[in-house]
């Protein structure tokens, strides 16, 4: 598996990262462990999640996908073969939230018990802070990297002239810089990402690791109509999906699909590989099937027909 570098740091990924947001939620601990196995298994290295994961849940408080990724990692072993990349930032349920310092130093402390490892490889930045200034977030993990807490750091959610500020920051204050970024983008969320942040990660060397990937499943091609919404506890979030466009770029996705004799899963996650700013888009499977796709989907190659279809269908 040929393996892309994140940033200007020394870690390099397999072009494609498991999405942790179901462990715990959607997956089980034992099917978690299966879908790992797996996972891994083909050769893939990269894993992605957060503390506040999956705190949404009834009963649950944050920590759940860590907890299990921990023990997976105990069970399994092979720490070094693992690049693990999880967050801070969002509220943690009765403790709190933001970036400053304190906050940093005291939750990294809690995912790395809840993860059962030494090190984070990516520790992130959920959300942009405003209220903090950069030189102490920044500062904070400059301690946490000199302390061999955290290998790398990168940035979630932040827009263009906030994540700009922030380099500039750490090349004036000579700091640790966010080496990623990870963004809403996928075949139908494009305009954010493309018209700013784009561009600045080109610029900087910034690695890019998109969430939602699939736009919430909208993209498996699953959804053609509200009646197709109860069919996962995500449905929910693919209603603003059902409009023209969107059936627009399915009917794209599934003439290159067919053509290719794939998956729109697979040719989603194709099309973002191929952009020449993604170093590995973010998607998660709840069963060993889906898995299948979008790992397939991962070594999918598409012609400049097949991206020029596709981009006309999502422009």
């Amino acid at each position: 598996m040929q393996k892309r570098k994140l940033g200007r740091s020394q870690i390099a990924i397999a072009p494609f990262m498991f999405g942790g947001n179901v462990f715990g939620w959607t997956t089980d601990e034992a099917m978690s462990f299966r879908l790992l196995d797996g996972f891994v298994g083909a050769g893939f290295n990269a894993i992605d999640t957060a503390d506040v994961y999956s705190k949404w849940v009834p009963g649950h408080k944050g920590g759940e996908s860590e907890t299990i990724i921990g023990s997976w990692l105990k069970a399994r072993g092979g720490r070094d073969k693992v690049v693990l990349a999880t967050k801070v930032g969002l509220e943690m349920p009765g403790i709190g939230q933001g970036l400053k310092e304190s906050y940093i130093l005291a939750r990294v402390e809690e995912s790395l018990k809840r993860l059962k490892t030494d090190y984070i490889d990516i520790y992130q930045s959920h959300q942009d802070d405003q209220a903090t200034r950069f030189e102490e977030t920044l500062g904070a993990y400059q301690k946490l990297i000199e302390q061999g807490k955290v290998r790398a750091i990168g940035a979630s959610n932040y827009q263009a002239p906030r994540l700009s500020e922030a380099l500039q920051t750490s090349a004036a204050k000579k700091l640790p810089r966010y080496e990623s970024l990870q963004p809403l983008y996928n075949l139908f969320d494009r305009a954010d990402f493309e018209k700013e942040l784009e561009p600045l990660c080109l610029k900087e060397g910034v690695g890019v690791i998109p969430y939602y990937a699939l736009a919430a499943g909208f993209l498996t091609g699953k959804y053609r109509s509200e009646a197709d919404l109860g069919k996962s506890p995500r449905g929910f979030r693919v209603k603003n999906y059902l409009n023209d466009r969107g059936r627009r770029i399915l009917r794209a996705l599934d003439d290159v699909s067919a053509g290719l004799g794939a998956r729109p899963a697979q040719v989603a996650l194709a099309w973002l590989m191929a952009r020449p700013s993604i170093t590995a888009p973010i998607a998660s499977a709840t069963n060993a099937a889906q898995l299948e796709d979008l790992l397939a989907g991962a070594r999918l190659k598409l012609d400049r027909e097949a991206i020029a279809l596709l981009d006309t269908a999502s422009a």
